[in-house]
């Protein structure tokens, strides 16, 4: 019960922002996963995720009190779906991911100037590798290089419309779920 008042008082500030992108992001988790046996693993990848997101672009956090919960969910209904299809190797591969993902993401938390990657990234990516590599290897670096190329994008045409400088920090969680939302879809579109 406490870790659910930790969530809510989380949420509760972002409450109308998190309600408006929630709305699409369950609607493309319905579509990208089929539906089938992966579509809760989805959805509430996509609920969570839109909170996420909103919470990290309008403070740098991820929120521990989401972050967590949706490791060890993402976990469970994944292997409900390898239980329900029979894809065992999926989620064995989903492990793997999972575990892949985590490893770089915790080598650039060392590497990174203070202000780079956050330790919530570090944690987010677990769930976000296990989403990802389910499909595939390829779905998984789709996802991570989708990330990547958004965020320094969104970096670029800050840095030229001299809204942001070099120091200047930028929440990464959003981008590294839009990144999935992108490995996803191409996941879904070249049928896995």
């Amino acid at each position: 019960m406490r870790h659910y008042r930790r969530a809510r008082a989380e949420v509760a500030p972002f409450a109308r922002g998190i309600g408006i992108a929630v709305v699409p992001a369950v609607a493309w988790a319905v579509w990208a996963s089929g539906p089938g046996w992966l579509t809760p693993a989805y959805v509430v990848l996509a609920v969570v995720g839109a909170a996420l997101g909103v919470i990290d672009a309008r403070t740098h956090r991820l929120p521990n009190a989401l972050v967590l919960p949706l490791g060890w969910t993402t976990a469970a209904l994944l292997a409900v779906a390898a239980l329900g299809t029979g894809q065992w190797g999926s989620l064995g591969r989903a492990a793997l991911g999972a575990l892949a993902y985590f490893a770089l993401y915790r080598v650039l938390y060392q590497v990174s100037r203070r202000g780079g990657i956050g330790y919530g990234d570090v944690r987010l990516s677990v769930s976000l590798g296990a989403a990802l590599a389910w499909h595939s290897w390829g779905t998984l670096l789709a996802g991570v290089f989708a990330a990547h190329v958004l965020a320094a994008a969104v970096a670029t045409v800050l840095l030229l419309g001299r809204r942001a400088g070099w120091r200047t920090g930028i929440a990464f969680g959003p981008y590294m779920l839009l990144g999935t939302a992108v490995g996803l879809t191409w996941a879904r579109l070249s049928g896995w």
